[in-house]
């Protein structure tokens, strides 16, 4: 037997090697009971109401009154808290009148890349919660409102919600703020991007369903609710100087709009809805135009596949044998069913001006038969 080698017996003297120490296990802390309702990661509680801070409103009537257009849209960022979509901040998209949509498109993302991290550096809200959009006499009901919430339908909190503001009703003295999500019948059919009458009939959708209201409330702190207060009631001048000088001092002054009879809106929603209704005739007669051109190749098609089988009856009773199948839709360029989405988009719009004009017609009446009652007495 041969004596060990040096190595091995250097090797066998040595200590041997420490084991490696086992990877530390991360261990999660249950959430506690009382804030599982709080900390709601994966967006379970349903969305109950959205809560809006009056500086976002503030904002939002800001970007919408200095816009160079009647659309005005922005992003909502916030938090989700116990159900409740708490809106902290906004900020405005930049709005292009070019028609290059490619470089719009960067030019925007670029913008809004760029505010998301200042906002992140100061340590404020850079939770993108939804959008908002300004429109005129409440037809928000259009293409791209229904396609950028459906993008944003799988990325953001509960869906995302916007936030439409009426220009038309904020100059007649009324704020009007409303938040709208998608349902989720209209996300079934837009996912498989087939809007048939079948499609809809299976879905149950019509302009009506294809959006739903979220309760909104609008919270002010009180410094600013007593601010408000201030300015509204103000304090009467006591000298005939300060009368002089300015009437109420610290007090907006005193507005007589809400006393118009508003005729002229009126006659704009009238003009808004009878567009409307030349642009839905103006699609219908599309959709039929594209319906009556696939009932005259489905026709041609099945005259051919009938006209073929009778041939092939006659050739099997001759003994011959028959003439194979071929693919009646290579033959026959059938095209697909037209899409009914604009049509329902354009109905809401029509619905829209009309419960407008509904509103501001019955206030209207109201003022005129108090202005002919003052002016008999």
């Amino acid at each position: 037997m041969s004596a060990p080698s040096m190595a091995a017996a250097l090797a066998a003297s040595l200590p041997s090697a420490p084991a490696a120490p086992a990877a530390p296990t991360t261990t999660y802390e249950a959430i506690p009971a009382s804030m599982a309702k709080v900390i709601d990661i994966e967006a379970e509680i349903p969305l109950t109401c959205v809560q809006l801070d009056g500086m976002v409103v503030t904002k939002i009537i800001k970007h919408a009154r200095e816009a160079p257009s009647t659309t005005a849209h922005g992003l909502l960022l916030g938090l989700d808290l116990d159900g409740i979509l708490e809106v902290s901040n906004s900020f405005p998209l930049p709005h292009h009148t070019n028609d290059d949509d490619d470089k719009s498109a960067k030019s925007i993302a670029r913008h809004q890349a760029s505010m998301l991290r200042s906002l992140k550096e100061v340590q404020a809200d850079d939770s993108v919660i939804g959008y908002y959009q300004a429109t005129t006499l409440g037809a928000f009901f259009n293409q791209t409102l229904v396609d950028t919430q459906a993008i944003h339908k799988d990325k953001l909190r509960h869906g995302g919600i916007v936030i439409v503001h009426d220009i038309s009703q904020t100059a007649r003295g009324n704020a009007s703020f409303r938040a709208y999500r998608l349902t989720a019948s209209f996300m079934e059919a837009y996912k498989k991007a087939n809007f048939s009458t079948a499609s809809l009939v299976n879905h149950r959708l019509t302009f009506s369903s294809i959006l739903e209201e979220v309760p909104l409330q609008i919270r002010t702190n009180a410094l600013l609710s007593t601010f408000l207060g201030s300015v509204t009631q103000g304090r009467t001048c006591s000298s005939k100087e300060d009368e002089a000088e300015g009437g109420m001092e610290g007090s907006v002054e005193r507005s007589w709009t809400v006393l118009e009879l508003g005729r002229a809106g009126v006659t704009r929603n009238l003009e808004q809805i009878v567009e409307a209704a030349d642009a839905y005739r103006t699609e219908e007669g599309n959709v039929s135009y594209l319906t009556r051109q696939i009932a005259r190749e489905k026709a041609k098609a099945e005259s051919y596949m009938a006209k073929r089988k009778e041939e092939n009856v006659g050739r099997i009773a001759q003994g011959l044998a028959p003439l194979p199948e071929e693919d009646v839709g290579r033959l026959f360029k059938i095209p697909a069913e037209p899409s009914r989405l604009e049509s329902m988009l354009l109905l809401g719009q029509i619905d829209a001006y009309a419960k407008s004009l509904s509103e501001s017609a019955s206030t209207g009446l109201v003022k005129m038969y108090g202005a002919r009652a003052s002016s008999d007495a």
